[in-house]
């Protein structure tokens, strides 16, 4: 895999999400316990052996560059290839943004590296993969783009490509849709192609106003060139919406899948480092089915939740079917179910707040309630 160099793209923007993403990007949403989505591309990435990647941030980066700094803790702090960040560049008056501008004028980027290949990661979706099966395939089938697809795990009426393929993964159809039905293989945002045809699409798009990678690259490149489809088997969700951030989370409950994401040898998901204390459970704690970072303190019910470091829940409180990011105090006797409280949450005592598998309660950043 030395002769790929990875790019992460960090522009996309989910209006469904902007709740949680007014202050962060999505790369950096908090992610079962401890991580953040990026952790799962970019340690996907330095498992299967890229050492040459390269950034693309968005305007509000400062979350991303605080979470990945030098890159120590993947292995990518090095003097020779390593991590690079890219800057955005904003749209000139009267033009709308979009993430081919960014990749467009960071061109000389990947023209100057001595990689053959471009593996183009968005990042809004968790998995834990191995891209030489990626590499493997696209070698092995000819082909000019290979996109990693996965079945939908539910319907969902988030944009999203959609391809037709034959047996042997060769794209037959493809199309950009407002929704997708549950089990239609959609892309998860993985394309990986040569990097002259790479640079060369990009610049053909951008240079006859296109804006966006995926509509005016992708899409249209399926004309004039030989595209199939690699399925990923494993687990993967597209976090596109307050409800697909909820069940992702949620599905790490389940053992199988939190034993595929976590615990393969060889594919660590890596996270940048915090020294914290072990969780403490005081007296009358009860914890069950649960996710529970280190720095927690535990007085009262947790059920079915996942608790980020830092959270403290105080004695007769009870938390069930919820997520509780950094720092967040749960006080005595609230009760909170289907609820996502953001980091430096204060429920104040005897206060009860029900959502629903569904639809979600937040609580923003810094509330109390």
């Amino acid at each position: 895999m030395n002769r790929v160099m990875g790019l992460l793209d960090l522009q996309r923007d989910e209006p469904r999400l902007r709740e949680l993403t007014s202050r962060r990007t999505i790369a950096s949403l908090p992610f079962a316990g401890r991580y953040r989505i990026i952790d799962f591309p970019l340690s996907s990435m330095v498992n299967s052996g890229i050492q040459n990647v390269g950034v693309l941030l968005p305007e509000q980066s400062r979350s991303v560059l605080d979470h990945l700094r030098s890159g120590k803790d993947w292995g990518l702090a090095r003097h020779h290839k390593g991590l690079f960040y890219l800057p955005p560049v904003p749209p000139e008056d009267g033009q709308s943004a979009g993430d081919l501008r960014n990749v467009y004028y960071n061109l000389d980027f990947i023209e100057n590296s001595n990689e053959n290949y471009v593996l183009f990661v968005r990042v809004n979706a968790v998995y834990n993969m191995d891209f030489r099966t990626v590499l493997r395939f696209h070698q092995n089938t000819g082909a000019d783009i290979t996109m990693v697809v996965s079945p939908a795990r539910c319907d969902d009426r988030a944009d999203s490509i959609v391809v037709r393929k034959a047996a042997n993964g060769l794209v037959e159809d493809i199309s950009l849709r407002p929704s997708v039905t549950k089990g239609e293989p959609r892309s998860l945002g993985i394309y990986l192609m040569e990097k002259k045809r790479f640079t060369q699409l990009v610049r053909d798009a951008f240079e006859h106003g296109g804006k966006d990678f995926r509509r005016d690259v992708i899409v249209p490149a399926a004309g004039k060139n030989t595209i199939y489809a690699c399925e990923h088997g494993g687990f993967s969700s597209r976090i596109r919406s307050l409800r697909g951030f909820y069940k992702a989370n949620m599905a790490m409950l389940e053992p199988a899948i939190w034993e595929e994401m976590f615990l393969r040898q060889g594919a660590a998901v890596f996270t940048k480092v915090k020294d914290m204390p072990p969780v403490r459970y005081k007296g009358g704690a009860k914890v069950t089915n649960s996710l529970i970072a280190n720095g927690c303190e535990i007085y009262g019910q947790v059920e079915n939740s996942i608790l980020f470091r830092g959270v403290r829940v105080a004695p007769g409180a009870l938390v069930r079917n919820s997520i509780i990011m950094q720092k967040s105090e749960v006080q005595e006797f609230a009760q909170l179910d289907c609820v996502i409280c953001d980091k430096n949450v204060v429920v104040t005592p005897e206060k009860a707040l029900r959502g629903a598998a569904t639809y979600p309660i937040l609580v923003g950043k810094q509330a109390v309630v």
